[in-house]
């Protein structure tokens, strides 16, 4: 249970994660509720993508318990998590810019009909619409190839794609990166209606602006352990860069811990 009486959808308790002798996570306590944003941060090296990666299935946690809906879960391969509700969008996308929205979407899970198992076009091309209608994204042809759209397009696609199995948790690596004022605000628009559609997200970023924005949560990392996890209208900047930096630590050892 949470402080607020409720289980969390994901939770990460005690996990730990090292690549032969270099330690990327130790005992990481997390946790991220239902229509909730929390943001990742932290310096390079600080083991967020470690985390993330760890969730998703594609690192296996040396100790420690994840847990799904309360339920103690093994995630050991991305179809673990995949099969369990969690999406991930990692920052190269991975979308195939020869491609139109609808083949994007429905790449590797197309939908077929008939007694030949043709291709169902019409029902996937129905399906893309309603899902980029109900997320409120502005992509007016959806036949249009991936690789002639903005960065801002190409992220909402990838977000888009990762709906299509109902997950209770998205995870976003970096999704503001290298992008313009308007199309960052196209996409930090969509996180907040996954939040309003009740998912839990879960975002990497070095962009503070953003994070303050779009979080309800800032959960720190630093040198693969967790440095602090401040609800966004009790934090400031200073206290969050300070977190990152160490700069709190340093000053408290200089002053023999007093504060």
């Amino acid at each position: 249970m949470n402080g607020n009486g409720t289980t969390p959808v994901l939770s990460l308790r005690g996990v730990s994660k090292s690549f032969g002798a270099v330690k990327a996570l130790t005992d990481i306590d997390f946790e991220v509720n239902d229509g909730e944003v929390v943001a990742l941060v932290g310096d390079n090296g600080a083991g967020k993508s470690t985390m993330v990666k760890t969730i998703a299935g594609i690192h296996t946690a040396d100790e420690g318990q994840i847990l799904f809906k309360g339920e103690e879960v093994k995630i050991t391969t991305p179809t673990d998590a995949t099969d369990l509700g969690i999406a991930t969008v990692y920052q190269d996308l991975a979308l195939c810019d020869n491609l139109d929205v609808v083949e994007n979407l429905f790449l590797g899970r197309e939908e077929s009909a008939g007694f030949v198992r043709q291709l169902n076009e019409t029902a996937m091309e129905k399906r893309t619409h309603d899902l980029l209608s109900r997320l409120a994204v502005t992509i007016t042809d959806v036949r249009s190839e991936v690789g002639t759209m903005s960065g801002g397009q190409r992220q909402q696609v990838a977000i888009a794609r990762s709906l299509l199995g109902e997950p209770k948790v998205v995870m976003l690596d970096e999704p503001t990166a290298a992008l313009g004022v308007r199309q960052t605000a196209m996409v930090l628009g969509l996180i907040k209606r996954l939040r309003e559609e009740g998912h839990g997200v879960v975002v990497i970023s070095h962009n503070l602006a953003d994070v303050f924005e779009v979080a309800d949560r800032i959960f720190v990392l630093r040198l693969g352990r967790k440095a602090g996890d401040y609800a966004v209208g009790e934090a400031s900047t200073e206290e969050i860069v300070s977190a990152i930096t160490g700069a709190g630590d340093k000053a408290a050892n200089e002053s023999g811990g007093k504060k």
